[in-house]
């Protein structure tokens, strides 16, 4: 933990900020298990005190009863995840911060123990989640401003601001932020593209003509999405009509799954070069024992892709159809991650302008793109 954020985390108990009941992810079981206060306290304590993530709302409120809804909404973000990103943010007394996603209200209460109530303001879009976490923040003598908007407009009236940390997944880091940072200021994020679940912790620095923000993928991690950036529900039955396989050429392909990333694309650095080359797709896979089931979806057209690969032997059978072919783009970006030297994916980074997302390797002129 930064030696700096020591004393906020020693006196803010993340306990204060979650509800009754509530739903810890078992990180071993790789699933959501309910915890109730009132029936199990002990049981509820220690989750609260645990290193895992906790979902606070399931289905955007509407999720009722005990059991986990079928999308989680909001949450608390394990802690580990939390004093990263405070590090990545570097803020310091006297600076003016903006928080994008106030969920429970815990990571505002660590901003304002450390900088004051007057120079934190957090901003969330789902008004009964900002009414209860402004209301724990009171109740805790923590007076951060809370605002009940969009955060992807930023929040104009406290404008500039030293540092804006996001709490929730981006697909598009919007350009108000960087227009409401100061020169110099820093812009932390958990940033993906469609292709997966995937995010990293992107650190961007505004230019000293503060017309763009510039910095590198720090940790790899997962959240939940920003609402209006959520990933689109894929209908198979689009992308094929007449059932599988359908017009499908089909080839083999020399990769395996591990080779190709497929077993762990939140971290293994190949799937984070091909999730930026390989634009406007999304991937769905599946562990089948020895092999992963791979499919790719065009999200501009129809075109998709499907293939099993073993871990270890290649000459998987691979199926495409539609103008694009998707297969062959993931072993274009796989043929060009090797010829970049492999890189580890904290050598990849964004440029956030005006024109949109530029992401590159290693230095900002070094674009993937053009």
């Amino acid at each position: 933990m930064p030696s700096a954020w020591s004393s906020a985390f020693e006196a803010i108990d993340r306990a204060w900020f979650l509800p009754r009941v509530m739903w810890p992810f078992d990180m071993t079981g790789s699933a959501s298990t309910v915890r109730d206060r009132d029936t199990d306290p002990d049981a509820w304590y220690e989750a609260a005190d645990a290193n895992v993530p906790i979902t606070t709302q399931w289905d955007d409120g509407r999720h009722t009863g005990p059991a986990p809804g079928r999308v989680p909404t909001s949450s608390a973000s394990m802690p580990s995840v939390v004093a990263s990103m405070l590090g990545d943010l570097d803020a310091q007394p006297g600076h003016n911060v903006l928080e994008i996603g106030t969920g429970t209200g815990w990571n505002a209460a660590l901003l304002t123990h450390r900088l004051g109530a007057g120079h934190v303001t957090t901003v969330e879009i789902d008004p009964a989640v900002a009414a209860d976490a402004e209301k724990a923040l009171h109740t805790h003598g923590l007076h951060p401003t809370v605002i009940t908007d969009d955060g992807l407009l930023g929040h104009p009236p406290s404008a500039p601001y030293d540092r804006i940390i996001a709490t929730a997944g981006l697909r598009r880091v919007p350009h108000a932020w960087v227009e409401q940072t100061r020169p110099g200021g820093v812009i932390v994020a958990p940033w993906g593209t469609p292709m997966t679940n995937a995010d990293h912790i992107v650190r961007l620095i505004v230019a000293d003509d503060g017309r763009s923000a510039s910095g590198r993928f720090t940790t790899p991690v997962e959240f939940m999405k920003i609402r209006s950036q959520r990933p689109r529900h894929l209908d198979q039955a689009a992308y094929l009509p007449d059932g599988f396989p359908g017009d499908a050429t089909t080839s083999t392909t020399t990769l395996t799954a591990r080779k190709a990333g497929f077993e762990d694309p939140l971290r293994h650095p190949v799937m984070t070069a091909a999730s930026l080359l390989v634009t406007d797709c999304a991937l769905l896979s599946d562990r089948r024992e020895t092999a992963v089931s791979v499919w790719l979806y065009g999200l501009t057209d129809r075109s998709w892709a499907a293939a099993i690969l073993h871990d270890t032997h290649p000459n998987g059978v691979v199926y495409q159809s539609g103008p694009r072919r998707l297969w062959d783009e993931i072993e274009a970006a796989h043929r060009r991650w090797t010829t970049m030297g492999r890189p580890a994916s904290d050598r990849f980074g964004l440029t956030v302008d005006a024109d949109g997302e530029h992401p590159w390797l290693d230095t900002p002129t070094n674009r993937l793109h053009g």
